[in-house]
């Protein structure tokens, strides 16, 4: 299974999301001086999650709670950055007025 696929069934699987997007970003960073040289790799990536789960959470628990879901995938030769954006389904449908 490829990163985006494991994540993706990660974060279906803590926080029952609404609407998930994860996207690959790795091929946008591979200029950075601790990609050259190496393989290409699914190492960067944009993380959009909704999800009912937030509600009563901060912007910066949240994150929290994605890296401690995703721990077993980051670090040595893993995943390397995250963008996150996370909301509740509310904050969703007021981002889209």
């Amino acid at each position: 299974m490829n990163k985006k696929a494991w994540i993706e069934e990660q974060l279906r699987k803590a926080f029952s999301p609404t609407h998930l997007v994860v996207r690959d970003d790795s091929d946008a960073h591979r200029h950075h001086q601790a990609m050259i040289g190496r393989p290409a790799q699914e190492t960067h990536f944009h993380v959009e999650v909704v999800s009912e789960s937030f509600r009563g959470m901060g912007r910066v628990e949240r994150q929290r709670a994605i890296y401690r879901v995703l721990a077993a995938g980051m670090g040595k030769g893993g995943i390397h950055a995250l963008e996150l954006a996370t909301h509740t389904p509310e904050e969703r449908a007021g981002d889209e007025d």
